[in-house]
This record gives C-alpha cells, sequence and structure tokens, in this order.
C-alpha cells in the first residue's frame, strides 16, 4: 500500500468517490451495491481500488458489519464537495428541465408533505419527467442533513442556523382550533377553550411544537389528552369526540379537512415556513430551477380558495374573543 497521506489524486474519479459516500451512508457493502444498482464484487473492487489509492483499509470489520476508519470519515466532506462541483459543472452550460435526469430528495414533515410535494411532483412530472422525488421526514432538521447532502432541500418553520444554509420565506400561516361539530360548539372564550381537552402533535424525541412552548411560557396550561407523532395523526381523534387542536390553518385543506375550526380566542403567533438548501447549490441552474417550481407550488397552495361554510360554527364570535394571555 501507498504511504498514509500521500494521495494520487489523479487515480480518483467520481463514481469511486460516489461509491465511497454510498458504503459510508450505508453502512453495508451489500446495501450500496443495491442503491448503486451494481453487484457486491463490483462495490468490493472499487473499495479495494481505493484502498490502493489512499494507502488505509477505509473500512473494518466491526461484528457483523463494517465501521469507518478515520481517514474515510475524514474523505466524506471533500468527496461530496467534489461531486457536487462536478455535477454543477457538468450542467453549468446548459440545462433543460425536460432532459434531467437526477434523484433529488425533500425533507418534510408531513404538513408541509402534503400541502406542497403532491402539487410539485405533478409538476415535475410534466417539465423535468426524469427527475425522481425522494421525499423523506425532516423531524428536527439537523444541518448535517443538507451538509451531508442526505438531501437537496428541507422545509421546515425551523432553520436551523448555520453560515453554509441558505434559507427563502415559502409562506405564513395562522393557526386555528380544529374540533368536530357534531360533538361540540366551537370554543369562543378563553375559559371554554382551556376547560376542553386538547390533542397536539409531539415530534421523537419528545419536541413539541412552537406554539404548545409559547403558550405554555405564557401561562397558558392546556390539558392534553392525546398527543401524536405527526399532524396526520390528528383528526381519527378529533372525530367523534370533543377534543380540539390549535394547529396550522391549511391544514385544513388536506389533513383536516370536513372538520370546523374558529381563530383561537387567545392570541397566537403566525407560522412561517421555510426552503432550506446549502451554499453549493446555490448557483447550480437545476437546483436554482428546482427551488423556483417549489416556491411557485408554495404561493398557489396558499392562495388557493378554502370554503370553510358550515365548519365555522360561532367563527365571527371567536375571532372577537378575549385576546389576552397571562
Amino acid at each position: 500500500m501507498k504511504p498514509m497521506n500521500r494521495i494520487d489524486g489523479s487515480e480518483l474519479d467520481g463514481r469511486l468517490l460516489q461509491l465511497l459516500l454510498t458504503v459510508l451512508d450505508c453502512g453495508s457493502v451489500t446495501a450500496a451495491a443495491q442503491q448503486l444498482g451494481v453487484t457486491q464484487s463490483a462495490v468490493s473492487h472499487g473499495l479495494e481500488r481505493l484502498r490502493v489509492i489512499t494507502g488505509d483499509a477505509l473500512f473494518v470489520r466491526s461484528g457483523r458489519g463494517i465501521v469507518p476508519t478515520d481517514r474515510a470519515l475524514a474523505m466524506a466532506q471533500p468527496a461530496r464537495e467534489l461531486i457536487a462541483a462536478m455535477q454543477q459543472l457538468a450542467r453549468q452550460a446548459r440545462f433543460e428541465p425536460a432532459e434531467w435526469e437526477a434523484e433529488i430528495t425533500i425533507a418534510a414533515n408531513d404538513f408541509q408533505r402534503d400541502l406542497l410535494l403532491p402539487p410539485l411532483a405533478l409538476r415535475l412530472r410534466e417539465r423535468a419527467p426524469g427527475l425522481r422525488l425522494r421525499v423523506i421526514p425532516s423531524g428536527v432538521p439537523r444541518l448535517e442533513m443538507l451538509r451531508r447532502d442526505e438531501c437537496q432541500l428541507v422545509i421546515s418553520p425551523r432553520p436551523p442556523e448555520g453560515s453554509d444554509i441558505l434559507q427563502k420565506r415559502l409562506f405564513e400561516d395562522s393557526y386555528r382550533v380544529f374540533y368536530d361539530p357534531s360533538m361540540r360548539d366551537a370554543p369562543l372564550t378563553r375559559d371554554d377553550y382551556l376547560a376542553a381537552g386538547h390533542a397536539t402533535v409531539v415530534y421523537e424525541p419528545r419536541r413539541s411544537l412552537d406554539l404548545d412552548q409559547r403558550l405554555e411560557a405564557a401561562g397558558v396550561h392546556r390539558r392534553f389528552a392525546v398527543m401524536v407523532t405527526g399532524f396526520g395523526a390528528l383528526a381519527p381523534f378529533l372525530r367523534g369526540t370533543r377534543l380540539l387542536a390549535t394547529v396550522p390553518g391549511l391544514l385544513g385543506r388536506h389533513t383536516l379537512a370536513g372538520l370546523a375550526s374558529v381563530p383561537p380566542p387567545l392570541p397566537c403567533p403566525a407560522m412561517p415556513m421555510y426552503l432550506l438548501w446549502h451554499a453549493r447549490h446555490q448557483h447550480d441552474p437545476s437546483q436554482a430551477w428546482l427551488r423556483a417550481q417549489l416556491q411557485e407550488v408554495a404561493v398557489r397552495a396558499v392562495q388557493q380558495p378554502s370554503d370553510e361554510s358550515g365548519t365555522r360554527r360561532g367563527g365571527d364570535a371567536a375571532a372577537t374573543a378575549s385576546m389576552t394571555l397571562g
């Protein structure tokens, strides 16, 4: 093998670097081969070439699996940046959406996913049919998701801070109180609202919604009878019960359609939604085009008229109800 710190860069190529990253991300040769669409022997052969070039084992056995060496971990981020630069260089001269062949990963939780990504997928099938859209949950967004290229875009109301992470506000939503009108009237007063049982979302591991944290900090104590891990699970717990759920109003377009909703009878902040991406994709014409498509979808989704007739029992009264905390 070659000395540890002497790598001949001319012997490396994009395919070898992508193979290294795939084995790192998958944690096994078998899974890497499946993701790359090649045989295990091809992956093993590529790893052997990398070992000769780098003079390092790169991966060693641990139990029934493999773990990366320090050298493999140190190569990961430069490799990701090099691959991104190669891809950008190949596309820089001319970009035609209809000719774009790639897989794009977007991280979003169920609210943003259901509101924005189905219409985005439809638009992409029409304008960039060779683009494959992969959707993963964002959970609590981490800088490493974008830095390690686990995804190219994140949609979140909580943008993580990082000098290499860029963001754009997509829209702003207002909170509404959803309930089953066959089981109860609208909560028109603060007392009625606080006396009710509530359902809410608590993301793993036990991260509550921003709104719930703010109301609790302001001295608004509610009794939570049900806590679920996503907005999509709320509706079955509201239907047929007297529970309330104070969540983004745009959920009434899909996830909570058919339930009644009114403005909260106490002050609630607006909820912004951001699109996040890594700085290395800022000037990539394909990524810029994709971001523009998503921004257009967001504008249309928010501006889409919503028919709330018959679902706002006492809504006007709730809008003028007591608006003081404390």
